[in-house]
């Protein structure tokens, strides 16, 4: 049986939670989210605590299950505290900064970049080399930081670019130089 998905996920308070077929909407303090889950899989509410059920013991519905119930645990945690990805900057003249609602980056080339954060995503900048995405759904989140990070991923000489934080950069030795 698989771990993830038999384990229960309990209801907070100020936190509604509504089925509607496979169509789960779970709304909270900082806002509402809707997916439409697979249709094999079982979801029922009791007592302010959802369970995931599978049907079979199928490969298939093995997968569906443990998927299902981390969708619904990231919902209910994305309603009451949301996520949020941590990105550094690293590299002389590299820097970030706000212009109203729009991401500048200057990363070493010919322009500027200005990004325009999607819907239900907050971005900010604490210093010129740190940047804040946050926001209640983890896949957007993760996904708007990614498409940050992909503009100059940590390079293995110097290590300069674009990392999450706490994000480990393997280097390597540069050249080492003839003997003549």
């Amino acid at each position: 049986m698989s771990r993830i998905g038999r384990m229960p996920i309990d209801v907070p308070a100020g936190v509604t939670v509504k089925l509607d077929g496979p169509v789960i909407t779970v709304k909270g303090p900082k806002g509402e989210l809707t997916r439409t889950l697979h249709q094999d899989m079982k979801v029922t509410i009791q007592d302010n605590v959802i369970t995931v059920e599978r049907p079979t013991e199928e490969k298939n519905h093995r997968a569906l299950h443990g998927l299902t119930r981390a969708l619904v645990a990231n919902m209910v945690q994305g309603v009451t505290e949301g996520f949020k990805k941590e990105l550094e900057i690293v590299g002389v003249g590299y820097r970030a900064q706000m212009k109203g609602a729009k991401l500048a980056l200057t990363l070493g080339f010919s322009h500027p970049l200005e990004l325009d954060p999607p819907a239900g995503i907050s971005v900010e900048c604490p210093s010129a080399t740190q940047i804040v995405v946050s926001g209640i759904n983890k896949e957007h989140v993760g996904e708007f930081a990614a498409k940050i990070r992909g503009y100059r991923l940590p390079e293995p000489y110097k290590g300069k670019g674009i990392r999450y934080a706490g994000e480990h950069v393997r280097r390597k030795a540069g050249k080492a130089g003839t003997k003549k």
